[in-house]
């Protein structure tokens, strides 16, 4: 497992960007239904960014992992997660 996904305690982990609607979209919902998040902004992580889309395949911010599991379980984007949470 990628170091990114072994330190996160929360119930989620988002990677995000500053200035994101999308990002801000996914944060409510998790808010909104009492979950808790991680999350990380790719314009402070420099590379990290293009470790989590070769990863994940997802180009897209946010990028969404329910870590409440043994195993985390990516999800998708801000569409995939109001999806995933209804």
């Amino acid at each position: 497992m990628h170091h990114w996904l072994e330190s996160c305690e929360t119930d989620f982990l988002l990677f995000t960007q500053t200035v994101c609607p999308y990002c801000t979209r996914a944060k409510n919902a998790l808010a909104a239904k009492g979950l808790t998040y991680t999350e990380v902004n790719f314009d402070h992580e420099g590379e990290l960014r293009w470790e989590v889309m070769r990863e994940t395949g997802h180009r897209t911010v946010p990028i969404c992992f329910d870590m409440r599991g043994e195993n985390p379980v990516f999800v998708g984007g801000s569409d995939h997660l109001l999806i995933y949470l209804d």
